[in-house]
C-alpha cells in the first residue's frame, strides 16, 4: 500500500469510523509530515487516544502496526523531495534558495516557492483534465470563498470572467449566499475554496450544490478537509507559512494555471471574450496610459 492509497481509503471510510479513530485517520490525512516522526506515544497523545487504540488503527487498515503506518508517511515525504527536486531541476527554480534563516523576507520566498512547486508537482493529471472541462463547459460556473479564502475566490471568478460568461462569485455581499445558491442548476459547476478552519457557510454551500446537481470542485488544503470529502474533483493546496499566517501562494499560482487552461480549452471563443472587454474597458476609458 502507498500513502496515496492509504489516504484515498480512509477519505472514503472517514464517516463510518468510530470517533478515536475517526480523530487519528484526520490526523494523518492532515499531517504525514508530522506523524512520519511521531513515535506512538507522541500520535497517541496529540489525538487524545491511547496508544492500543492508534496500534488497532493501524493494524486495521491493513498495516503492520504502528511502523507501518509511520513508514508510509516517510515514504510520502520522500516522494515529495523527489518531486519537488525533479521540478526545481527542470524549471532551473532552486526551493532552497539562500538566505539567511533569520531574514523574515528570505524565509517566505522559501516556503512560497515550496508551496507552489508542492501544489503544482502534486496535481493529478485525470483531475486536472475533468476539472478544466467541468470549468470550460458548464452552463454556469459559480465560485465559493469565505473569509481567509475570499481572496482567492475572487481572484478565481474574476479571471475566468474574462475567458468566458456566466461566472459568479458566492457570498460577496452580508447576507446574500443563500439567495445566490439558488441560481444553481443541475450542470453547473462550483468551486469551492476553503482551508482549516472551515467556514461554515462554505462547507454547507458547496454541499448544498453537489447535492443539487452541480459538479463539484475543491480547492482545499488536506483531505481530512470537509469540502475534499465531498467534491467531484479535489486539488490539495500546501499552505505552510511563517509564523502563525498561513500562505495562499499555493492557492493563486493554482487558480491561474486553472484560468489559464480554461482559456485554452475554450479558444478562439476566449479571445473573442477578451476582446470585448478591452473593446468595453476602452470605452469606459477604464485605465490610466499616462500622456
Amino acid at each position: 500500500m502507498t500513502y496515496d492509497e492509504l489516504a484515498a481509503r480512509l477519505q472514503h471510510d472517514l464517516d463510518t469510523l468510530t470517533p478515536s479513530h475517526r480523530r487519528l485517520a484526520e490526523r494523518v490525512l492532515a499531517d504525514p509530515e508530522g506523524v512520519a516522526f511521531m513515535t506512538v506515544t507522541d500520535l497517541a497523545a496529540a489525538v487524545g487516544v491511547n496508544e492500543s487504540t492508534v496500534v488497532r488503527f493501524a493494524t486495521g487498515q491493513g498495516l503492520a502496526g504502528y511502523p507501518g503506518l509511520a513508514e508510509l508517511c516517510r515514504e510520502r515525504l520522500r516522494e515529495q523531495a523527489q518531486l519537488v527536486r525533479r521540478f526545481t531541476s527542470a524549471t532551473g527554480l532552486d526551493a532552497a534558495t539562500d538566505g539567511d534563516g533569520r531574514d523574515l523576507l528570505a524565509t517566505s520566498a522559501r516556503f512560497d516557492q515550496a508551496n507552489v512547486v508542492r501544489t503544482l508537482t502534486n496535481v493529478d493529471r485525470a483531475t486536472w483534465t475533468a476539472a478544466v472541462a467541468a470549468l470550460a463547459g458548464a452552463p454556469r460556473v459559480h465560485v465559493l470563498g469565505l473569509r481567509k479564502s475570499h481572496a482567492v475566490a475572487y481572484l478565481l471568478g474574476y479571471l475566468l470572467r474574462m475567458v468566458r460568461d456566466d461566472v459568479a462569485t458566492l457570498g460577496t455581499g452580508p447576507g446574500t449566499l443563500v439567495e445566490e445558491l439558488r441560481r444553481v442548476q443541475p450542470g453547473d459547476c462550483v468551486v469551492g475554496v476553503a482551508i482549516h478552519r472551515y467556514a461554515r457557510a462554505t462547507v454547507q454551500g458547496f454541499r448544498w450544490a453537489g447535492d443539487h446537481g452541480a459538479t463539484t470542485i475543491a480547492l482545499t488544503d488536506n483531505r481530512a478537509s470537509p469540502l475534499a470529502r465531498r467534491a467531484d474533483h479535489t486539488f490539495l493546496v500546501e499552505t505552510a507559512g511563517v509564523a502563525v499566517l498561513r500562505s495562499m501562494t499555493g492557492f493563486t499560482a493554482l487558480v491561474q494555471a486553472l484560468a489559464n487552461a480554461v482559456a485554452v480549452e475554450l479558444a478562439p471563443s476566449a479571445r473573442s471574450t477578451l476582446a470585448a472587454e478591452e473593446d468595453l474597458l476602452a470605452a469606459f476609458d477604464i485605465y490610466d496610459v499616462g500622456d
